[in-house]
């Protein structure tokens, strides 16, 4: 069975950071991509950063400059360091793994940002 596995998430006070790690495990073929997404309460959930297994990110307007997402060279594990946390970057942060056709996510982690 597929297992992505989060870390990293907990209570910081603004302008603080966290570093978010998620290691995935039971996939067959190769992972094409990985990103992190989140949802506040109240809010739709977002795309915060992907990577592709070639390197290519994509962030959220709200995060760039702040977040940097990467990957490992087993791609497997992608790892987002979030700098100058805001209170508006709470959210539980889900994991997501791309491994055509499929799609896979990991249960969640919370992001507290108090002020």
């Amino acid at each position: 069975q597929v297992h992505l596995v989060e870390s990293g998430g907990g209570l910081v006070r603004a302008g603080g950071s966290l570093r978010l790690s998620c290691v995935a495990s039971g996939i067959i073929g190769s992972i094409n991509a990985m990103g992190w997404y989140r949802r506040a309460p109240g809010k739709q959930r977002e795309l915060v950063a992907a990577i592709t297994s070639g390197g290519r990110t994509n962030y959220a307007d709200s995060v760039k400059g702040r977040f940097t997402i990467s990957m490992n060279n087993a791609k497997d594990t992608v790892t987002l360091q979030m700098n100058s946390l805001k209170p508006e970057d709470t959210a539980v942060y889900y994991c997501n793994a791309e491994h055509l056709p499929f799609s896979s996510w990991g249960q969640g982690t919370q992001v507290t940002v108090s002020s």
